[in-house]
């Protein structure tokens, strides 16, 4: 505190007269958001920083002067964006977020491994994964969902968002659970040049509010979530990064930039937006592979035959005999091409069917559209170029 605060900032911030004979009440670290002082996000803060800067003394500096490739990373834990309660980041600053490591492992905990189709959640951690995607500047991560039910679309959502789809907490050794698995897994390695090391393809960016969050108004996250949800039930494609990290030159590659403060998408900017007409319980996500010939949409969908509820709450299952997805017969697309951008062709894919099935499209005016034909849970459409993207 003394190498951020002045001792007028100390008396009138935080009461404290003098910092070396100040004695604390407590010493805290994750807290109730609405119990939070300023103290004690400084001491949170504090904590968060130590942590830090103890993992790279010991694992990056230390790890990596023994072997200089050494993997690096942490599991962490998110939630729906429990911050100040439960993310052991929330308070780091931008500029050591993440640094030094080579991938995340974020926990949903519970609450992303269920569904409730009536009131409108299909128990997807999109928004969380778009999160970790933006704010690690694409580089590998996954997510923990604790999901033993729901194996395909656990698999299909990270995919789709840039993450690496865990199985660690499916039921492997179910015969029906296993067949699943290496059908999905199969798929992802047959079609590794669509994953590995691609980039998102977004028309919109919504901000994380990282800077509230550090002031203690975790208000903002409710917004947050609320617009991201709405994002997503009306298949915008759109990015996430934290507002604090994120820079004018980032912005302008966005048709949008959408912050808490925002309640909907300006109509002048909904025409230079793709569309997509599929059910809300369907994520739809774009990206680049590295082969820059190519664009990507993902299609994850989330309906299902749910169980009953169990004393009023969504019923988890126990199994993938529970997952029973409901198939989605079809799916419009008008995808706003790049500049410059020539269709040669158009594929769709899916574990399911993983054989290309060529489709008829159409362009207009710099607008792809075609439709996407009857899927399980994931289907890939590949749009091919007849020259690679600048």
């Amino acid at each position: 505190m003394a190498e951020r605060y002045n001792d007028q900032e100390l008396r009138e911030g935080f009461g404290i007269e003098d910092l070396n004979a100040h004695v604390f009440s407590e010493i805290v670290s994750w807290h109730d958001p609405q119990e939070s002082t300023p103290l004690r996000r400084e001491m949170l803060r504090w904590s968060q920083i130590s942590n830090k800067q103890v993992f790279d003394e010991v694992f990056v500096r230390y790890g990596r002067s023994l072997r200089q490739d050494l993997i690096v990373a942490q599991w962490n834990h998110l939630g729906n964006f429990s911050e100040i309660s439960g993310d052991e980041r929330c308070l780091l600053p931008a500029e050591i977020w993440g640094t030094q490591e080579d991938y995340l492992w974020y926990s949903t905990g519970a609450a992303a491994n269920h569904t409730d189709l009536t009131s409108g959640f299909f128990g997807d951690a999109t928004l969380q994964a778009r999160y970790i995607r933006g704010a690690f500047d694409d580089k590998p991560f996954t997510l923990g969902k604790y999901e033993i039910t729901r194996i395909r679309s656990a698999i299909a959502e990270l995919a789709a968002n840039g993450g690496a789809p865990m199985g660690f907490y499916t039921q492997f050794k179910d015969p029906a659970a296993r067949e699943t698995i290496i059908q999905y897994y199969q798929f992802l390695k047959r079609y590794d040049s669509l994953y590995h090391a691609n980039r998102s393809h977004a028309e919109a960016l919504l901000l994380f509010p990282r800077s509230a969050v550090h002031q203690g108004q975790v208000a903002a996250l409710d917004s947050f979530r609320s617009l991201g949800r709405k994002l997503l039930d009306e298949h915008v494609l759109f990015d996430i990064r934290p507002d604090d990290s994120c820079d004018e030159q980032t912005k302008a590659r966005y048709a949008v930039v959408l912050s808490t403060e925002s309640s909907d998408l300006p109509p002048e900017v909904q025409s230079r937006l793709s569309r997509f007409k599929a059910p809300a319980a369907v994520r739809v996500s774009a990206s680049k592979p590295t082969t820059g010939d190519e664009l990507t949409l993902h299609f994850v969908n989330y309906n299902r035959d749910e169980p009953p509820q169990q004393n009023g709450q969504p019923d988890p299952g126990s199994g993938i005999a529970g997952e029973r997805p409901i198939p989605v017969e079809q799916i419009g697309v008008q995808f706003m091409l790049p500049a410059n951008a020539d269709v040669s062709h158009v594929e769709v894919i899916s574990p399911e069917q993983p054989d290309p099935d060529r489709i008829r499209f159409k362009v207009t005016d710099g607008v792809l559209e075609f439709e996407v034909p009857r899927f399980l849970v994931y289907a890939v459409a590949r749009i091919y170029l007849s020259r690679p993207l600048r």
